[in-house]
């Protein structure tokens, strides 16, 4: 708004005006599309985490409710899939909030290898318990599968080019509004709500490819709420 103010009018005539409207909405097509594109991968990420808490839970009170069914001497076994599944809760969200979430599948690595080793060592004596071993081991693969499909999608970072690149058009885009609109509060605040708007899009693409940390974060509900059954 400033340089309108001291460019010669022949630089902003209406043939100059048409001009810089075309390359503004040249911009602006590509800033639409690739926030778009940003947002739908970055909602991907988190629906995919998302599915997988949800998954790991539902084997985790099923593979202790098979564990049940067993009989008495599964107990055990039992009582450290409970203690699996809190650590596993502790790591992904830390109970003081500072810390950041663990998405390493080892921290659990020698309790998940003695639950393996006391549900191996089980001794069927009926077809039903025979069955029900295999479907518990078949079940403990499926949660260490989930626990390692965690890890490797994991959460990451938006590119440093990518936000430079994006900070750069932006810029372009919103320098061009500035030679062209009216010097009045109105437009003032109507040009500060889209750019809190394109921050905010940005904001929620950083927050979406993170799903264990900053402030949108994937919920615990699920597995807190199959902890308190565990055992049960």
């Amino acid at each position: 708004m400033y340089a309108a103010r001291v460019l010669p009018d022949s630089h902003l005539n209406s043939e100059a005006r048409d001009v810089i409207k075309l390359a503004m909405a040249l911009v602006a097509t590509l800033v639409a599309l690739v926030l778009g594109l940003m947002i739908a991968t970055a909602k991907g990420t988190y629906d995919a985490q998302t599915s997988a808490i949800r998954q790991l839970s539902a084997n985790v009170l099923l593979l202790d409710r098979d564990l049940d069914e067993f009989g008495p001497e599964a107990q055990h076994p039992r009582d450290l899939l409970r203690e699996v599944a809190a650590l596993m809760l502790q790591r992904l969200w830390p109970a003081d909030g500072a810390a950041p979430a663990s998405l390493a599948p080892d921290e659990a690595r020698p309790q998940m290898q003695a639950f393996v080793s006391e549900v191996t060592s089980l001794s069927p004596q009926n077809p039903k318990q025979q069955y029900l071993k295999t479907l518990a081991l078949q079940l403990t693969s499926e949660i260490a599968r989930a626990r390692l499909q965690l890890y490797v999608q994991g959460g990451s970072e938006l590119p440093l080019p990518f936000l430079v690149i994006m900070a750069i058009w932006l810029i372009v885009l919103f320098c061009g509004y500035g030679l062209i609109a009216a010097r009045n509060p109105t437009v003032l605040v109507f040009l500060f709500a889209c750019t809190l708007s394109v921050a905010g899009a940005v904001f929620l693409i950083e927050e979406l490819v993170d799903p264990f940390g900053g402030i949108v974060r994937v919920s615990s509900a699920p597995l807190q709420d199959v902890i308190t059954h565990l055992g049960q």
